[in-house]
């Protein structure tokens, strides 16, 4: 499996809140995980660091032999999530600097083609292939509740005034339920995991088009954070791209 790794602080912000990283095993799992943090007094890079740095460590240290059954993957997964959400809450309830703040998260658990999605907030994740483009994840915030319910258009919830208000978040709250998703990769698929400093500037058909690009995964990578700047860059972009196609 191919990837690349994304995160632009953009144009308008004087701190990059987000994080986002690719771990591998020496074994044959994967890890991918990107947080888009928030909170007062720029306490939202503290949220998404931790995030990152405590997934990676009980990535780490797990015991292969846990992880017979998918299930036993997906229950490691809902734990270690559950694990991080406390970490910050608890820290965020010991500094007053750091009070409300919390952070998306999106954790991939990779087996070979085989991905357990874990999913808190509106960053996303996104499916490629030859035939189809999907949206996977469903965003955690208010405007996605009125969409749901026809109370608003596509395009009302673009510049809809609450459209960065998040529901669920780790860390704002002592206990958290992410979704859960699994999928199988097919050959030359990509997934695509963003933060909403991307997903906000470019369609899921331009996305696509990027990715459909004859260039390295670095480039399409590179590319599409050049695209969410050139339409403004007014918040952080971070990316994970991940393929099964083989580069030549």
């Amino acid at each position: 499996m191919n990837f690349t790794v994304e995160s632009d602080i953009g144009l308008k912000r004087t701190i990059n809140e987000d994080r986002a990283a690719f771990f591998e095993r020496p074994d044959r799992f994967k890890l991918a995980i990107l947080a888009d943090g928030m909170g007062g007094h720029n306490a939202g890079d503290v949220a998404s660091e931790m995030a990152i740095t405590e997934m990676k460590q009980l990535f780490e240290q797990f015991d292969e032999s846990q992880f017979a059954t998918k299930q036993a993957q997906l229950e490691w997964l809902r734990d270690a999530v559950s694990h991080i959400n406390q970490q910050i809450y608890q820290y965020s309830l010991a500094n007053e600097n750091c009070q409300g703040m919390g952070t998306t998260m999106i954790a991939i658990l990779v087996d070979q083609n085989h991905c357990i999605i874990s999913h808190v907030g509106d960053s996303r994740v996104y499916h490629f292939t030859n035939e189809s483009v999907e949206l996977v994840t469903s965003d955690h915030s208010y405007v996605n509740i009125l969409l749901k319910n026809g109370e608003i258009s596509e395009e009302e919830a673009k510049t809809h005034p609450k459209r960065n208000f998040i529901l669920k978040a780790l860390g704002t709250e002592v206990s958290i339920e992410p979704d859960f998703y699994e999928m199988t990769l097919t050959d030359e698929a990509h997934l695509l995991i963003c933060s909403d400093g991307l997903s906000n500037k470019l369609t899921t058909e331009e996305m696509a088009e990027v990715v459909a690009m004859d260039m390295s995964i670095q480039e399409k990578g590179r590319k599409l954070v050049q695209f969410a700047n050139d339409r403004g860059g007014e918040d952080n972009i971070s990316l994970i791209l991940m393929t099964t196609k083989q580069e030549v």
